[in-house]
């Protein structure tokens, strides 16, 4: 069996008495859409750094394609990395910054040219290779940084946080973007991001990490459906904790359901008064207080429900029900991994 590209074991690092990473073991396989998801301060960035090779760690190693790297300097990995900040030269045309890692390593002047447009033509900016970045949109010079590094066909690109800088519409087509690139070219893609919503849409598989440890690795409908500690069903996403019988569980939002008078066979149904309704447009958020205690976060979609309608249910006495299999046992804090 080949080694995965990345291979991580029991990676520290410490800032003083901060613990960035502590204890950060992961396996990343040739050609994947890896995200690393997780506030700021949990420890993917400098995950991400050590891997890069921008730090080294205090403890553990670092393996790229079964090689250990872990005092290897960056320069000698076969990984690039694009940051959200574009890191482009200003006064270099958009093909010279394309060219330039090939340039460093003394690639002949015409493949370099040729590489150069390849990369350009793959991030769909074939035309702009004489500009200067300060000619372009911010959405522009983040293809062109996406370029710079691609063109040196590097085994792993990391990518820190790359489309915080932008806005949503553009964020979103960019993410659609990277996807496409990232299955043409074929290299192992890690991404960096605390957005969950980016890191669902994305990824092959995304690790969560929380004070700089992983507490849960999995496809992204796995930890969305199944998340691992109240902290992960918490942050991916909106979800609800509750508490019966002893049991520990979560249920999303749009799984509940508020009765209007239907069946409930099969359902689990508690009463609850409605303390918040939030009309926006598509669908409706409500706050449910439960008479056995504890609150809900429900969401229905407006099918047929105007502003004004919804807005009547606040005060409102109410039924809510979800079925048994769309709940999610999660462990106590305690118990947590």
């Amino acid at each position: 069996m080949d080694a995965p590209d990345i291979r991580l074991t029991d990676l520290a690092k410490r800032y003083g008495e901060v613990r960035a990473v502590d204890g950060v073991s992961l396996e990343i396989a040739s050609g994947e859409f890896f995200t690393m998801l997780g506030p700021s301060g949990s420890g993917k960035t400098t995950t991400l750094r050590l891997i890069a090779g921008f730090e080294l760690p205090d403890t553990g190693s670092v393996e790229l394609a079964g090689s250990d790297v872990t005092r290897a300097p960056a320069y000698a990995r076969d990984v690039n990395t694009v940051f959200q900040d574009y890191a482009l030269f200003p006064h270099m045309t958009v093909r010279a910054n394309v060219e330039y890692g090939l340039k460093i390593k003394k690639v002949p002047k015409a493949e370099r040219r040729a590489r150069a447009e390849e990369a350009l033509e793959l991030v769909r900016l074939p035309q702009v290779g004489d500009r200067k970045p300060a000619q372009l949109s911010g959405g522009q010079r983040q293809r062109v940084a996406l370029a710079r590094a691609i063109v040196n066909r590097p085994r792993v690109l990391l990518l820190d946080e790359p489309l915080g800088a932008l806005d949503l519409k553009l964020r979103l087509q960019m993410q659609s973007e990277l996807k496409r690139i990232q299955s043409e070219v074929g290299i192992t893609f890690v991404y960096v991001t605390h957005d969950q919503e980016e890191a669902l849409t994305m990824s092959d598989r995304l690790a969560v990490f929380e004070e700089g440890k992983i507490v849960q690795v999995g496809a992204p409908a796995e930890v969305y459906e199944h998340p691992a500690t109240a902290f992960v069903a918490g942050f991916v996403g909106t979800s609800n904790v509750l508490e019966r019988r002893g049991r520990r569980f979560t249920v999303r939002p749009e799984k509940i359901r508020i009765l209007a008078g239907e069946p409930t066979d099969g359902l689990h149904v508690e009463r609850g008064r409605v303390t918040e309704v939030s009309y926006v447009g598509p669908l409706t958020r409500y706050t449910v207080a439960l008479d056995t205690g504890g609150e809900l976060q429900v969401v229905a979609q407006n099918l047929e429900t105007s502003s004004a309608d919804a807005l009547e249910d606040k005060g409102r006495e109410v039924s809510v029900a979800w079925r048994e299999e769309h709940t999610s046992a999660i462990a106590g804090e305690e118990e947590a991994p």
